[in-house]
């Protein structure tokens, strides 16, 4: 394993972080509470540090299972978990759509309270305002209030993770050149950098350290979709991207597959390297659901790094729309 140092802090984060979404929830899959441990337990042993989670993440349990598992290593690993959402209001969540957002006072520290409590622990590593939104990081009770939880030990570093999706450029630029913030949280991929490439830059002129998540764009660019969609559960996530998108993905795969070096680098581990070329990215948060595709992506970090000319023609597909000028028919199920 390698490790980075955010910028401003002293956390020293692997380079793979973990996030607990997909042990915490079956929107990605599906997994037997046997090998969620097991995940949990042989991601410290692989070098895994970073665990990145959320209080919404299954009303809790992500943060839960955490203490659960890992909870006798708790000085070995940094913790970054999120506030935002109001996972105590009793309304049925309707699937997967957001929840009602609270960001006042007295919402933030109970909430941290709580997740204190659940993650078993006195501390939080790092605490990041939940896909938050423009008009609340231009509120001052906020970052107040963080400040304050700071000062009283319960918080060590804070952030934001942006988001659900892509895009929410005003709400990283906002937050990284007006909040004294510690981290931003992107989505980056080769297949999606906008607008994660000016979000990095920003990062970089501003000294904030990046956590990047989907690494992958949805496992297009691991190979499982190679010969065929699978058929997903009506709870998984990857049942709500529109097939045309995936059809779509499937064929700007297939514009990259230089990178793929033959018993060196495959297409998933080529797709963490691509992530980490970018210093300002910390620490990269692939979804791991197998033992096989955390053996995997760890030993991305020992392949070869992505060269300058491979880079370079990464950026002219990208310029170019990977060169797709007709759609094709869309990708078959399997």
């Amino acid at each position: 394993m390698k490790y980075r140092k955010m910028p401003g802090t002293d956390l020293v984060l692997s380079e793979l972080g973990f996030g607990v979404w997909t042990v915490a929830t079956n929107w990605w899959g599906k997994i037997e509470d046997a090998d969620k441990a097991a995940l949990l337990e042989n991601a410290v042993e692989q070098g895994i540090n970073l665990f990145d989670t959320a209080d919404t993440y299954g009303d809790g349990y992500g943060e839960e299972i955490l203490a659960t598992v890992l909870g006798h290593r708790r000085n070995e690993i940094v913790i970054a978990t999120k506030f935002g959402y109001d996972i105590y209001d009793p309304t049925p969540r309707d699937g997967h759509k957001e929840r009602a957002q609270k960001f006042d006072k007295e919402f933030v520290k109970y909430a941290c309270e709580q997740s204190l409590r659940r993650l078993g622990t006195d501390y939080i590593d790092l605490y990041q305002a939940h896909n938050i939104k423009l008009a609340d990081l231009q509120r001052d009770e906020l970052f107040e209030t963080l400040e304050q939880l700071q000062f009283e030990g319960k918080i060590r570093y804070f952030g934001v993770a942006l988001g659900p999706d892509i895009g929410w450029f005003e709400e990283g630029e906002y937050s990284m050149t007006e909040r004294d913030i510690d981290s931003a949280q992107i989505i980056y991929s080769i297949l999606e950098q906008d607008p994660a490439k000016d979000l990095i830059r920003l990062a970089e002129k501003n000294e904030i350290g990046l956590l990047s998540r989907v690494p992958h764009a949805s496992n297009t660019l691991t190979g499982e979709y190679d010969h065929g969609l699978p058929i997903f559960d009506a709870d998984d996530h990857r049942a709500h991207r529109k097939n045309e998108w995936l059809s779509e993905a499937m064929q700007k795969v297939a514009r990259v597959r230089f990178l793929v070096q033959e018993d060196t680098r495959t297409m998933a581990q080529s797709a963490i390297q691509f992530v980490l070329k970018q210093p300002a990215i910390i620490s990269v948060l692939p979804n791991f659901t197998t033992l096989a595709e955390l053996s995997e992506y760890t030993a991305a970090l020992e392949t070869p790094g992505l060269t300058d000319d491979e880079q370079a023609q990464l950026d002219e597909l990208w310029a170019h729309g990977f060169d797709i000028s007709e759609p094709e028919p869309q990708f078959r199920e399997v």
